[in-house]
């Protein structure tokens, strides 16, 4: 497998905030005092859950927390604005969106970063997830009426119904006495889902489906008519003082590239002070990755978007770790023994290899030059083959045992919290990432251990299951 390492010719540019100050609001959900004349497309929920079968459906539970937008067809919603007017100012904020819906947050009313289901996707352009939207100009020919959008550097988004976290560092036009613009409005920064999508992007004019004209200060507004989504954990901050560009004084970063199959063994940190320290990160063409522990059997991560930075594992003497570049989702917290025998399903999980003759075998490759981990417990073989969906989704993984045993569990998932939306089919800590059983599995068993939920299933012969993230 060949291994493409690209060294930037450049230092990394950080965002140094300082002493800078900042006059917070968050917007409490218990009513929608914060808007101004909602209508009724929009409402507030407890819970709400996307319909991964259906186009722009999104299922509520009354309640509060939640914003949610019901747009159809047959009765369109509107776009929803703050009572409060900001300039500078810096906007953080979940949302989840349905299946194939289409939506975007405006600055000031009037510079809008796109949200949409670009779930999958591999190539994204200023209309997808994160993309700041074009201008328009009618006056142009039909092919230039679009103009000057600017695309997320990566494709980091999440299924629908998946929540998913943005922020938004927003640098407002100015004005002199007259009302003449002497500066133009710019995104500072934005990231999604913890990458960095945008760096410093000057915007020249409003984008398409503003407001209004440009101004000094506007309202924070929430598109509402071309599809259903939530919000939660809306949080505007004020800027005093725009956070300045700083350059780091480090390495220039290390970044290995997948665009064909590749892997890389290193540590990887899954939590604070908890480390994988014989991990190997799995990538390809599809833009999805996964990172697998070698002495437990466990997956740790998948990720959406670019493949590996290396820079901590290979700079000078390094740390030996490296760090994925997409938008990571964790499934576990530490590396815990994935199969276990026990002698009832409520029996306490083995979380060790301690007295289980637990012995990796390494892995072999696939037709498609993927591995497939091997290793041996309780005098069982398993063959763990996890793979990247074609479409980019997320991993499919099938569990094989050569000693077919009753009392063989394995270990789905350790949540704060598991539902069931369908079928087959949970939503895994908090709206994080789904499980979907395959047909003819044997039915999970979803337990309460010390706060947390733990789904285990009986193996049987063979175990096939997908994560959706």
């Amino acid at each position: 497998m060949n291994i493409n390492v690209l060294k930037t010719g450049f230092t990394a540019i950080c965002w140094l905030f300082g002493t800078l100050l900042a006059f917070g609001q968050r917007i409490d959900l218990k009513d929608l005092s914060a808007f101004k004349n909602p209508l009724n497309s929009w409402s507030l929920g407890q819970n709400v859950v996307a319909d991964l079968n259906a186009e722009n459906v999104l299922k509520t539970t009354k309640g509060e927390g939640i914003l949610v937008n019901q747009s159809t067809a047959k009765k369109a919603g509107s776009d929803l604005y703050t009572i409060n007017e900001y300039g500078d100012v810096a906007v953080e904020l979940d949302y989840l969106t349905a299946k194939g819906t289409n939506s975007g947050i405006y600055l000031q009313g009037n510079y809008e970063i796109q949200i949409d289901d670009a779930w999958g996707l591999k190539n994204v352009t200023s209309s997808n997830n994160g993309g700041i939207y074009q201008r328009w100009d009618d006056s142009k020919p039909e092919a230039d009426k679009g103009f000057g959008g600017v695309a997320p550097r990566q494709n980091v988004s999440k299924a629908p119904g998946l929540w998913q976290h943005i922020k938004i560092i927003f640098q407002a036009p100015k004005f002199d006495a007259s009302g003449k613009k002497t500066q133009n409005a710019k995104i500072v920064s934005a990231e999604l889902n913890g990458v960095l999508i945008h760096e410093n992007v000057e915007l020249f004019g409003a984008t398409r489906g503003a407001a209004g004209p440009e101004k000094a200060k506007g309202p924070l507004r929430l598109q509402g008519d071309h599809g259903s989504v939530a919000f939660r954990n809306i949080q505007i901050s004020e800027l005093s003082e725009i956070p300045k560009p700083s350059q780091n004084g480090g390495a220039d970063p290390i970044y290995i590239e997948a665009g064909s199959n590749n892997m890389i063994r290193s540590f990887v940190d899954v939590a604070p002070g908890v480390r994988s320290v014989h991990a190997i990160s799995v990538g390809g063409p599809e833009k999805v990755a996964y990172s697998y522990d070698l002495d437990n059997g466990t997956l740790l991560q998948g990720w959406h978007g670019d493949f590996i930075d290396a820079t901590p594992m290979w700079d000078g003497r390094g740390n030996g770790t490296s760090r994925a570049l997409g938008s990571v989702t964790r499934f576990t917290k530490k590396p815990i023994l994935a199969i276990a025998k026990l002698a009832g399903d409520q029996d306490k999980w083995i979380v060790d290899t301690t007295g289980t003759g637990f012995r990796t075998k390494g892995y072999v490759m696939d037709k498609q030059d993927r591995p497939e981990f091997k290793y041996i417990i309780n005098g069982t073989n398993v063959t763990d083959a996890v793979k990247v969906m074609e479409n980019g989704q997320g991993l499919t993984r099938e569990i094989a045992v050569d000693k077919p045993s009753k009392d063989l569990y394995f270990l789905l998932a350790t949540a704060s919290n598991i539902e069931e939306v369908a079928k087959g089919l949970y939503l895994i800590d908090d709206k994080s990432y789904y499980i979907q059983l395959a047909d003819g599995a044997a039915k999970p068993v979803i337990r309460t251990v010390d706060g947390y939920k733990e789904m285990i299933v009986a193996i049987g012969t063979k175990l096939n299951y997908t994560i959706l993230f």
